[in-house]
């Protein structure tokens, strides 16, 4: 029985992408180290490990030995594709030394190629088709709200709070106002594992969110998805999906209206 190793390493958003590649390269047997919060969206495989639990961030570091398990293990592999050191040479050629059967895949699409990282991940993986990340929740009756998540990664992608405010004042509908454990929203509905969050959003009538994991998470369970883009390339790293719909520009400059408008399709 062929054993493959696939190792996907990133924020929540890039291995969301990644999905439709990881799930066309599975095998027999087919075993997923990702990050930690990304594990439970991964349903396709037959194990799922957190890389941090793994101890592969030791392997072919100076001066520190590689734990013996992780090596036994990594011999148990036929194949191992791995997003993780592929822009680490030091990393590449200790595990070519040890024999081990990796193939690297780049982990982020070239700089000026506006090719849809989807696509490109899918790509690497040997198949030139347009790539749509799904992931199966039970099925539920869609609820008349919208679910509203303010964040990202990263401040400067960040659509100014007071104006997600107003879209929620102005919307026809009631709203439920999401945030991760830690960050501060009073009031929002909160989920430790990603896969519980995206069993609720996948209930929500409509999702508004910025470029974020989150949004990915929601678009890639079907819900009608409103991804509000600064300085990311939405040709790059946009949302998928039949319900989803993009609005992009300079932060400051994207009015309430905008949003408004691409909400009234659903509401």
């Amino acid at each position: 029985m062929e054993r493959l190793l696939l190792i996907r390493p990133g924020a929540i958003g890039d291995c969301i992408l990644s999905l439709p590649a990881l799930e066309f390269l599975r095998a027999k047997y087919t075993e997923v180290w990702t990050p930690a919060p990304v594990v439970p969206l991964v349903r396709f495989a037959d194990r799922v490990r957190s890389i941090g639990s793994t101890g592969l961030d030791l392997l072919g570091l100076p001066g520190v030995a590689a734990p013996g398990s992780l090596l036994a293990r990594l011999r148990e592999f036929d194949s191992i594709v791995s997003w993780y050191g592929s822009n680490r040479p030091d990393f590449r050629a200790y595990v070519e030394a040890l024999h081990l059967p990796f193939r690297f895949f780049t982990a982020l699409p070239p700089n000026g190629e506006p090719v849809h990282a989807a696509d490109f991940f899918l790509r690497q993986a040997g198949v030139s088709s347009a790539a749509v990340p799904h992931i199966e929740v039970p099925a539920g009756e869609r609820r008349d709200f919208a679910a509203i998540h303010p964040f990202s990664g990263s401040p400067r992608k960040n659509w100014p709070m007071d104006r997600f405010q107003e879209v929620a004042a102005r919307l026809a509908i009631p709203v439920k106002w999401s945030a991760g454990p830690s960050e501060a929203l009073p009031g929002a509905i909160r989920f430790d594992d990603l896969y519980d969050l995206a069993c609720w959003l996948a209930t929500a009538r409509l999702y508004i969110g910025n470029d974020s994991g989150i949004t990915h998470l929601a678009a890639a369970v079907g819900t009608p998805t409103i991804a509000i883009f600064g300085p990311t390339d939405p040709r790059v790293w946009a949302p998928r999906g039949e319900n989803v719909r993009i609005v992009h520009g300079d932060l400051p400059d994207i009015g309430v209206g905008q949003v408004l408008s691409a909400a009234q399709e659903w509401i």
